[in-house]
Formats: C-alpha cells, sequence, structure tokens
C-alpha cells in the first residue's frame, strides 16, 4: 500500500514499539557507556543500583522526571520547552525509515537517503532554539557552535553518500543493502565510508567532537539552563541519534541484514553490526582528545570537503565507464 509516495508495509505496526524501544534502549546504553568506559579506564563504573549496576539508567529516569522541571524566567519560555521536543522527534523520525531485515521497515521510500538528510538538518533547531531560548550567554555560544558545526559536517554526510548513490542509482536503503550481496560497499567506498564515520561524530556530539556542550569552556553549552524531564530528552535524542547512525553505517557500507551463515536470522546480522558500531562510538570518547573549535571546522572545509569531492568524482567516473 502506498500513501504519499511512502510504500507501507505490516511493519507500520513496530511503530509504538519501535518509539518505546528506542526511549528503553537509551536507559540500557547509557548504563552501559558507562560501564564499558570504566573497564576501559581501569576504574569502577556504576555498579550499586541493581546486578552490575544495570537498573542505574532506570534510577536515572525516576530522578529526572521527579525533578524540578524549570524553565528560566528570562528566557522565551515557548521555544525553551519546544526544543527537546524536536530533537527527539527528528531523531526518532530516522529510525521510521530504516530496514532492519527483509520486509521488515515501518516505510520503505525511495528518497530515505534524503528523509534521513532531512531529519539530521531538523534537529539543528532543536540545538538553536534551545540556546537561543535560554538566553544565557554559555547556551547562545553553544548553540552557535552546534549549528555552524552541524551545518558544516551535513554537507560532507550528504556529499560522502552520493558514491553509494551513484553506484546503486537509488536513494532507497532497501536497495542499498540488496545491491550488496556480492561486495559490501565498505571496499570501494571506503573513503566515503571514513567520511560519514567523522561527519556523523560530529552531527551527534560524540566525543571528541562535543564542542558544542563542552563543559570545560561552556557550562553544558546549549543546555546550560535545561533540567529534569526536558534534559533527559536532549539526552535521549543524543543516544537515539548515534543508534540511527550506526544503523545507517550498517546499512550504507556493510550490507546492512547480509551476512555469512544462513542459521543466523538477517535481524541478528544487522543487530551484530549496529552493536559494533555504537561500541565504537562509545569507544573514541575514551581515546581521543577534543579538538579547538577552529581545528573542528579546518579539518571539515580544507580537509573533508577536497576528500568528498574527489570521491564523487572518481566514482562517477568509474561508473561511466564500466558502462
Amino acid at each position: 500500500m502506498e500513501l504519499f509516495g511512502f510504500e507501507l508495509s505490516w511493519s507500520y505496526i513496530l511503530i509504538l514499539p519501535l518509539c518505546v524501544g528506542g526511549l528503553v534502549a537509551v536507559m540500557f546504553l547509557q548504563w552501559w557507556e558507562r560501564r564499558i568506559l570504566g573497564f576501559w579506564q581501569d576504574r569502577l563504573g556504576p555498579n550499586r543500583a541493581g546486578w552490575f549496576g544495570i537498573l542505574q539508567g532506570v534510577a536515572d529516569g525516576v530522578k529526572f522526571l521527579f525533578k524540578d522541571d524549570w524553565v528560566p524566567p528570562f528566557g522565551d519560555r515557548v521555544l525553551f520547552v519546544l526544543a527537546p521536543a524536536i530533537i527527539v522527534a527528528s531523531m526518532l523520525m530516522v529510525l521510521a525509515i530504516i530496514p532492519f531485515a527483509p520486509d521488515m521497515w515501518v516505510v520503505n521510500t525511495n528518497i530515505a537517503v534524503l528523509f534521513f538528510l532531512a531529519m539530521s538538518s531538523l534537529a539543528v533547531y532543536g540545538v538553536l532554539l534551545g540556546g537561543f531560548a535560554s538566553n544565557n550567554k554559555y547556551a547562545l555560544l553553544g548553540s552557535l557552535r552546534a549549528a555552524a558545526q552541524m551545518v558544516t559536517y551535513e554537507v560532507f554526510m550528504g556529499l560522502s553518500l552520493m558514491g553509494v548513490v551513484i553506484h546503486v542509482g537509488s536513494f532507497s536503503l532497501v536497495d542499498i543493502v540488496n545491491a550488496q550481496e556480492d561486495l559490501w560497499f565498505i571496499v570501494p567506498q571506503f573513503l566515503g565510508f571514513v567520511i560519514f564515520m567523522i561527519a556523523g561524530i560530529a552531527e551527534t556530539h560524540r566525543l571528541p567532537f562535543d564542542l558544542p556542550e563542552a563543559e570545560h569552556e561552556l557550562t553544558a553549552g546549549f543546555h546550560t539552563e535545561y533540567s529534569g524531564f526536558k534534559f533527559a530528552l536532549i539526552e535521549c535524542g543524543g543516544y537515539i541519534g548515534m543508534i540511527a547512525t550506526s544503523c545507517l553505517i550498517a546499512l550504507l557500507f556493510f550490507g546492512g541484514w547480509l551476512g555469512g551463515p544462513s542459521f543466523l536470522p538477517p535481524l541478528v546480522w544487522f543487530g551484530m553490526k549496529v552493536i559494533f558500531f555504537i561500541h565504537v562510538f562509545i569507544l573514541l570518547r575514551a581515546a581521543i582528545p577534543r579538538p579547538r573549535y577552529d581545528q573542528l571546522m579546518g579539518l571539515g572545509w580544507k580537509v573533508l570537503l577536497p576528500l568528498t569531492l574527489l570521491n564523487v568524482m572518481v566514482t562517477g567516473f568509474l561508473k561511466l565507464w564500466m558502462q
């Protein structure tokens, strides 16, 4: 069945489980990140609430729900409340177009890649509005950093995907996965993968590119004035963005649900790849120091932009030559 150009499958029943499961995954993931970073840095992570501290995420969630949900009287109340909702909603919308297995998705559209780029761009408005509506200098500086950083790296994120799109001739994620039956795109598009990975880290504000929230310089950046449930929504948006980016990496460059032995179902193969890249995101936090802001922007415009353009031109040339 088609609606407004989107192909709806039976899997639209996944909408509610996907939303609830995404929020539960965030609660588990923030505990697991703290545990694995503790192991990596030879120290203890959360280990008091529940078995190995597994209930720490539940405790944090309860704490956020019952903390004073303060709105600064000197800010813009409507935009201040709306900003976290925009961040979470835009990231959840990305999950809607991700195919987890054959015939297992919410919507399958032939503009899935463009839809992902559009939703990641929409998240910029949430960050900007949150910083401006706070009427706080630290929040304002953080939102300006975030706007420049996210708009800059969206350019390279979009261009890094063009090599894959040229190979397949489609923006559909299902078509892209099916085109990797013989060879994963990590081989012909290794440069595009590296650039997409760097841009994904910058887009989700993960360390070492967490300059919009740099605690040492900006207190907490664009969400300095946020607390309680609204702060929890911002944190959820960041983790869901990391999960969505890991899903896109697996789909675009590592064959999605395609794997080796057939005794494992496709969903398991896809989940294993996504979990691997989530761990890469987490361990980068403990391995690489934060650069200066001018170094971050210089990396984008002076290094990544020429490389992405070179990748697109070489891929287009080889495609035409082979035809």
